[in-house]
């Protein structure tokens, strides 16, 4: 009760600092020259020109659907933060918990989203099953959102299965061994995708993640490339320099809410972890920057690396090249937590590789995209499951483009060959499922 009190007394001043902040801006505007600010794009798509992008502008209509958002989302930012944190948890779906148990004996859970009425037993999909998968990263910090929760709702009515992935002691997981997962480290992720994978191999996986969850799944896609299993990813609000993030330090108000829900879950594995970890430097951390140094640099589970050795090993963009599948990233230019746009979202990044396609949306704050009310469903869960359909719509026109100019040059060969030419055999036919065969191909993004 204790925790709920502080976290809601937190929550309040940050709703209060917020409203400060953005009622000066707009003082310090009207006080100045006097002239109307002039209008901007609502959102923008920036990513390298390509067949797929131009496709996606053509299809994705759910990406201009943000530009009417009501006035009191656009106002408070922090609003929308709040209230995608903390705000009540979709009634229209429950979860089926599955614990894996890892290679080094460690626990972490997978909770299929049910419909109502199904919680108790999920039925596992036959094996043969091509119903898509998709599978949900939260934050790092562990906490399953409102956000999350509408983003399996709403997964579900768009027929496909969703499923949350929960690290190591997060989500109520019990921490079996006496190790914690880095932040970009993506070996318990990578065990369980071939897990999905094994029980339902004619199924399509895609994955998304949030926040600070952005970084495992981005990490997981760099130091996998072409054999990640996932037909297209996406990311909401993605942190994505987090060496620098955790180093500048997010809002104070932001910081101490985040500190303190850390700090509240990992005191109830003290014991465990006390002959591994400076326990009192952990709980006597001042900054989510101390408490990470705590866990992982000054601590027996990684024999004391430094802080600038331990990102070498983490930072989510260090395999970025070797992505092989196109990611959508959501971003907002208002969202208090990640900070100014300009200096920590990466435009190189999605100006040159042709794999990353960042949609930039004017409001939002961090995970909200509030477009209507809060039992609405969220802009960016819309956005990310229209770009996955159009996605495979795109490399299923080009698979049979590809057949097509196959059979071309079949009919061609047999008309023009000569009589001791060899007869032509029949070409294997590739599985329509093998979406890394196709991303073998040379022409699907350059042309």
């Amino acid at each position: 009760m204790l925790e709920w009190a502080a976290s809601l007394g937190t929550l309040l001043l940050l709703l209060l600092w917020s409203y400060r902040k953005r009622f000066s801006l707009i003082h310090f505007i009207s006080a100045g020259s006097g002239k109307a600010e002039e209008p901007r794009e609502d959102y923008k798509l920036i990513c390298k020109p390509s067949a797929l992008a131009n496709y996606l502008l053509r299809q994705c209509r759910t990406f201009s659907g943000f530009s009417d958002v009501r006035w009191l989302w656009r106002t408070l930012p922090t609003l929308q933060t709040v209230v995608g944190v903390l705000g009540p948890v979709d009634k229209g779906v429950h979860f089926a918990r599955e614990y894996l148990q890892m290679s080094d004996e460690g626990l972490v859970a997978l909770d299929w989203a049910v419909k109502p009425g199904h919680h108790v037993r999920r039925r596992r999909a036959s094996s043969n099953s091509t119903v898509p998968i998709l599978l949900v990263i939260p934050n790092s910090f562990g906490k399953i959102t409102r956000n999350i929760s509408k983003m399996c709702h709403l997964a579900l009515t768009h027929g496909y299965q969703a499923v949350i992935f929960n690290r190591r002691c997060h989500n109520g997981c019990p921490l079996s061994t006496a190790k914690l997962q880095p932040y970009g480290d993506p070996d318990d992720l990578r065990e369980a995708v071939r897990y999905i994978r094994h029980c339902q191999p004619s199924s399509r996986l895609f994955a998304a993640a949030e926040g600070t969850g952005a970084g495992l799944l981005l990490s997981y896609l760099g130091e996998c490339g072409s054999s990640s299993y996932i037909t297209a990813a996406g990311c909401i609000s993605p942190l994505f320099r987090l060496q620098d993030w955790f180093e500048a330090g997010c809002p104070w108000l932001w910081q101490a809410a985040l500190l303190f829900y850390q700090k509240t879950y990992l005191s109830r594995y003290v014991t465990a972890l006390g002959h591994l970890i400076n326990t009192e430097r952990l709980l006597g951390s001042r900054t989510l920057k101390e408490l990470e140094e705590a866990l992982f640099c000054q601590s027996k589970f990684s024999n004391s690396l430094t802080w600038d050795s331990y990102w070498e090993r983490n930072d989510p963009l260090r395999d970025i090249d070797e992505v092989a599948v196109p990611v959508l990233c959501i971003c907002s230019q208002d969202d208090p937590i990640r900070g100014d746009s300009h200096s920590t979202v990466p435009f190189e990044l999605f100006e040159t590789n042709p794999h990353f396609f960042l949609l930039m949306s004017r409001y939002g704050g961090h995970c909200g995209f509030i477009k209507e009310d809060m039992s609405s469903t969220m802009w960016s869960h819309s956005a990310l499951l229209d770009f996955f359909k159009s996605t495979v719509d795109f490399f299923a026109m080009e698979e049979r483009l590809k057949g097509l100019s196959r059979r071309k040059g079949t009919i061609s060969g047999y008309i023009n060959r000569t009589p001791q030419d060899r007869p032509l055999r029949k070409k294997e036919q590739t599985c329509p499922h093998n979406i890394h065969e196709i991303y073998n191909w040379q022409r699907s993004y350059t042309r």
